[in-house]
């Protein structure tokens, strides 16, 4: 190796290990900026609460619970319902998707409505929900499911339809069957894209939750927590559950991501 390559190779490895302190550094940079954004705006004189402030009434929540719940259980309440949403999507979705991304009849029949489906926002649905279901515990999980059983199949769909004809060519040199075809070559090289929409999907229904519990009835739900909050003019108490869904959402987040990376191992090479 000459002495230039190796000049070369040293450079390219300092700026590698530069790098690396660079993305260790600048999520912290992020939430120093925010936190000084944060009393920046608590103390420039309006209602916004301060840090104190709202780790007070975080306390105050578990000493004195909002319908005699502290704010844990309401988180919890809020990832029950999540969960029985996705269960259906995960089951339901994928199995539509791959319907619709397989079979090229079935997709030009169901298109059409899938997309006129889609296009409707999930908070459009809670008039007729709530007028079939009233305001109770099924009214919201059916809200959360129209939230985010689009990501799903979106994403299965896709991936199913863009399937790279040479694997399945392959599939047709060694006599595999269709069933063999799809199950063994299709949705195998396909993970990428449903992993995406399981991501997407958990994103999409935690939001969706949060809005079917502060629009609708109930006596739980961070949801509940913000409207409460809003409805009482307890600006330290809205504060804490938007805290409490942006962790929530960012351990989701992180646990969708070290699925995919478990079951996915080769995203890890390409991210």
């Amino acid at each position: 190796m000459t002495k230039v390559s190796k000049e070369n190779l040293s450079a390219m490895e300092i700026r590698e290990a530069r790098m690396r302190v660079a993305y260790k550094i600048l999520p912290v940079v992020s939430v120093v900026l925010l936190v000084l954004l944060w009393l920046f705006a608590a103390n420039s004189g309006g209602t916004f609460p301060s840090p104190v402030e709202v780790w007070d009434r975080t306390v105050q929540l578990f000493e004195h619970p909002v319908k005699n719940r502290n704010l844990i259980i309401h988180v919890l309440a809020s990832l029950k319902r999540v969960g029985i949403a996705l269960a259906f999507d995960w089951t339901f979705g994928i199995a539509f998707g791959v319907m619709i991304g397989w079979f090229p009849k079935l997709r030009a029949f169901f298109s059409p409505l899938f997309d006129a489906f889609r296009a409707i926002p999930p908070l459009a649905w809670i008039p007729l929900i709530t007028l079939w279901n009233g305001a109770g515990e099924l009214s919201k999980i059916i809200i959360v499911i129209f939230g985010s059983l689009q990501s799903v199949v979106i994403n299965v769909k896709a991936g199913l339809s863009t399937v790279d004809r040479m694997y399945l060519d392959v599939g047709t040199v060694f006599n595999a069957s269709p069933a063999q075809r799809l199950f063994k070559i299709a949705i195998p090289s396909s993970l990428d894209a449903i992993f995406a929409g399981v991501r997407t999907s958990t994103s999409a229904a935690w939001m969706a939750v949060l809005a079917a519990e502060m629009l609708g009835a109930g006596d739980s739900g961070v949801g509940l927590l913000i409207s409460r909050g809003m409805d009482s003019m307890d600006m330290p108490l809205v504060l804490t559950g938007m805290i409490a869904i942006g962790i929530v959402g960012a351990l989701l987040a992180i646990v969708t991501q070290f699925a995919e990376r478990l079951i996915c191992p080769w995203t890890r090479k390409t991210r």
